[in-house]
C-alpha cells in the first residue's frame, strides 16, 4: 500500500479562534493489517481532541506506521521517517519497522535515525498514544473538553465508506523460514469474538458494503484461547472460523454486504468454510497464501498445513463450489530450489488453474532464517523463475477472464463518473480491493441508468482488457 498523508476533518471545529486543537500528521505504509492499527490511532487521536494536519509542516508531530516486512519496504519506511524528520522534525515511529533490530541488536529505526522522538512496535495504540501525550499533550479548552467528541463506533477508516478490512487476530504461531512477522507481531492473539461482531455490525451500519476479513492466520482464529465460547447480542458463539463467518454472514445478509476471506492457511478445516460460499452466505473467494508446491521446499519453508495435498483440495473445493476464486502468493527461487523442484510448481499452478497469482523472486529479508540454507540462488536466476512462473500464471489468467465474457455479474461500483454516465470503476466477486482487477464501466445505454460509489450494479461482461473486464451496466 502506497504512503499517504491521511487527513481527517478535525473534531474541534466549535472552538472559539483563540484555542487551536494540536495538530498530526499521520502517513500509513504497508498491508492491510498495518492499515487496521493505522485506524485504531486515528480514532484514538480524534477522540481525545487532536486533529490530523493535511501537511508535514502544519503538524505540530508526525507519526508514520511503518512496513518492515521485506528490504524495498524497509527502505521505503526508512526513507519517509527521513522525510517527516527533514520536514517536519518531529516524528514517531510505529509498526513493523519500530520492532525491528539492527545487526548489533540495537533498535534498526533509532540507529539510523536517532532525532525521532519514539519507537513502538506494530499494534501498539496505547504506547504511541502515551509518546503523543508526552512530546505533544494537549492543552485544557475549557468550552470543548466536556464536550463529547463525535466518533462513531465504526471508528475512523482509511478505506472509502464502502469498504473495510475487519482484523480478528494479530500475530502467528508459525515460524515459516522466509518470514520475520512473528518476530515483530508476536504470536497469535486472537480478539475476542463478541468485539468482533460488534465491529463489523458498526462497519455496516456506517455503510460499508464489503468486508474484508484479515489477520496473519485467518484459519487459526481461536487457537490460542482453545476455542473458548463468546458472547454476542447474548447469544453464545465459539471462537472459531467457521461459526466467526457464520455469524459474520449473518450479519451482512441483513445489509445485502460482501464477506471476502484473506489470509486463509490451507488446513483440512477450510473445507468446512466451502458450503458457506456455495450457498452465497459469504463470497466464493478464497485468498490462501500456497508460497509453493513441492514437498521438499514446503519443508524446508516450514509451511504449516498438508501442502502435498493442496491440489487435491482445490479440485474438491471447486467440485463442491463452482464459482469459487482462488487466489494465492508464491515464492520462486527459493533456496535450495532445484529445477525439477520449480518445474513442480509451475505443473502445479497449470493444473491447480489459479485464478488470481503473485509471485515473488527470494528476498534474503534480515533476520529470517531461510538466509542460512544452503544453495541460494543468484538474483537473475530468481527474477528469472519468477519471471516464467508470471508468464505461466498471466496465461491462465487471461484464459479464465475471457471466460467470463457474455456473462452478467454483480459488481461493487468504486467510481462513478457523472452518476456513471461517463461509465466507472468496479469490482466482482473475483476482485478484492489494491490486490485484483477491476471491471472498467462503460456509460449505460439507459439514460435512465445511473450508478453511485458504493453500491452495486448488475453488469453484462463485454470485454477483457489485460487483467481486468470491460462491462456494460444494464
Amino acid at each position: 500500500m502506497n504512503n499517504e498523508t491521511i487527513t481527517k476533518p478535525g473534531a474541534m471545529s466549535g472552538a472559539p479562534p483563540s484555542f487551536r486543537a494540536p495538530q498530526v500528521g499521520f502517513v500509513s505504509l504497508g498491508c492491510p493489517k498495518a492499515l487496521t492499527d493505522s485506524e485504531l490511532i486515528l480514532t484514538q487521536l480524534n477522540a481525545e481532541g487532536y486533529e490530523t494536519s493535511k501537511s508535514y509542516a502544519g503538524a505540530d508531530l508526525v507519526i508514520v506506521n511503518t512496513c518492515g516486512f521485506i528490504d524495498d519496504a524497509v527502505k521505503e519506511s526508512l526513507d519517509t521517517i527521513g522525510e517527516a524528520l527533514a520536514e517536519n522534525g518531529r516524528v514517531i515511529v510505529t509498526g513493523c519497522l519500530g520492532a525491528k533490530q539492527g545487526s548489533g541488536g540495537e533498535n534498526l529505526v533509532q540507529s539510523i535515525h536517532p532525532r525521532v522522538l519514539a519507537v513502538t512496535g506494530p499494534h501498539a495504540t496505547q504506547e504511541v498514544m502515551n509518546a503523543v501525550h508526552l512530546h505533544l499533550p494537549k492543552t485544557h479548552d475549557p468550552y470543548t473538553d466536556l464536550v463529547p467528541k463525535s466518533v462513531s463506533a465504526a471508528g475512523i477508516k482509511l478505506t472509502p465508506k464502502h469498504f473495510a478490512y475487519l482484523k480478528i487476530s494479530e500475530g502467528c504461531n508459525h515460524r515459516c523460514t522466509f518470514c520475520i512477522i512473528p518476530s515483530m507481531r508476536g504470536d497469535l492473539v486472537s480478539r475476542p469474538i463478541g468485539d468482533i461482531l460488534s465491529e463489523a455490525k458498526a462497519l455496516f451500519e456506517s455503510g460499508v458494503r464489503e468486508l474484508l476479513v484479515i489477520s496473519q492466520d485467518t484459519s487459526a482464529y481461536g487457537v490460542d484461547i482453545k476455542y473458548r465460547v463468546g458472547f454476542w447480542e447474548g447469544k453464545p458463539i465459539r471462537s472459531k472460523t467457521l461459526e466467526l463467518t457464520q455469524a459474520l454472514a449473518d450479519i451482512a445478509e441483513h445489509y445485502g454486504a460482501w464477506v471476502r476471506l484473506h489470509y486463509v492457511y490451507p488446513y483440512p478445516s477450510v473445507d468446512e468454510l466451502i458450503p458457506l460460499m456455495a450457498t452465497g452466505r459469504v463470497l466464493p473467494y478464497l485468498d490462501v497464501p500456497f508460497q509453493h508446491s513441492h514437498p521438499d521446499v514446503l519443508k524446508r519453508m516450514k509451511r504449516p498445513a498438508s501442502g502435498e495435498r493442496n491440489l487435491e483440495r482445490i479440485l474438491a473445493w471447486r467440485k463442491l463450489c463452482p464459482e469459487i476464486v482462488i487466489r494465492s502468493t508464491f515464492i520462486a527461487g527459493f533456496p535450495g530450489e532445484t529445477e525439477e523442484e520449480f518445474t513442480h510448481l509451475l505443473d502445479f499452478l497449470k493444473e491447480a488453474q489459479l485464478d488470481r497469482v503473485g509471485c515473488f523472486a527470494y528476498s534474503p529479508v534480515s533476520g529470517a532464517a531461510a538466509n542460512e540454507l544452503p544453495g541460494m540462488l543468484d538474483q537473475d536466476q530468481r527474477q528469472e523463475r519468477r519471471d516464467r512462473f508470471m508468464k505461466v500464471a498471466e496465461e491462465i489468467s487471461v484464459s479464465k477472464l475471457q471466460k467470463r465474457v457474455g456473462s452478467t455479474m454483480q459488481v461493487l461500483v468504486d467510481k462513478a463518473l457523472a452518476m456513471g454516465r461517463q461509465g466507472g470503476l468496479g469490482r466482482t466477486y473475483a476482485d478484492a480491493p489494491e490486490i485484483d482487477g477491476v471491471v472498467h464501466l462503460l456509460p449505460p445505454q439507459k439514460i435512465s441508468k445511473t450508478l453511485k460509489v458504493g453500491e452495486f450494479t448488475k453488469v453484462q461482461i463485454v470485454a477483457t482488457q489485460g487483467h481486468d473486464l470491460v462491462g456494460l451496466p444494464i
